[in-house]
């Protein structure tokens, strides 16, 4: 499994879309899924009226991680925060050996640290794109049998597949996914009617 997942990943244009085939994919590993909640709080105490605890829980803002983490051993996951910059830093892809109640042991896929076993533990993390103070402790990762095109940038792949469902909305998407892996013959493109629309800003090619 380490050397299958290493270079290589699904890209898809949106988190909803990347969160969805993640769900499928773990969903069919075999062995026992573990879950992770978080702990979400308002900062200031007088908002706990206005922000109940249901409604913390319920956001899903992007590079935060989830209120309910579903993990298993062997499935690859991306750390969503700078937690040691040479080794894992945002971005940095890893494998899952363990899962214990207060850390999890993963070995890194990516970077100077490939191959090194490490241990994430739970931090808190406070998004900054929320209007009002809020904190989220939970493990600083993600699945990542997919990830965004966005979050694809610089990452090396031997082995890409390419969901255009939806089609890419922003400047460059589609040329950072077709050039993720050197070899075009691995690189794989499922869009629903054969067709996609490379999204070009003219003022940014001036």
């Amino acid at each position: 499994m380490y050397f299958l997942i290493c270079k290589r990943a699904i890209l898809a244009p949106t988190n909803n879309k990347v969160d969805d085939i993640n769900k499928d994919i773990l969903n069919s590993l075999p062995g026992e899924s573990k879950i992770y909640k978080s702990i979400d709080t308002v900062c200031n105490p007088e908002d706990s009226i206005h922000y109940p605890m249901e409604f913390l829980n319920s956001l899903t803002i992007p590079g935060l991680p989830p209120h309910i983490l579903t993990l298993k051993i062997g499935a690859p996951i991306m750390i969503l925060r700078n937690i040691n910059p040479s080794k894992l830093c945002n971005g940095t892809r890893l494998s899952v050996k363990s899962l214990k109640n207060n850390v999890i042991e993963a070995t890194i896929l990516t970077g100077c640290g490939k191959g090194e076993v490490v241990y994430i533990p739970r931090i808190p993390i406070k998004p900054s794109d929320v209007p009002f103070g809020f904190e989220r402790l939970q493990f600083p990762v993600k699945l990542a049998f997919t990830f965004t095109i966005n979050k694809s940038q610089g990452q090396s792949l031997k082995c890409t597949g390419l969901l255009l469902d939806p089609m890419c909305f922003s400047h460059g998407q589609l040329y950072v996914a077709c050039s993720r892996g050197g070899d075009p013959k691995n690189l794989y493109i499922y869009c629903p009617n054969g067709k996609t629309k490379n999204i070009v800003y003219p003022q940014a090619l001036k």
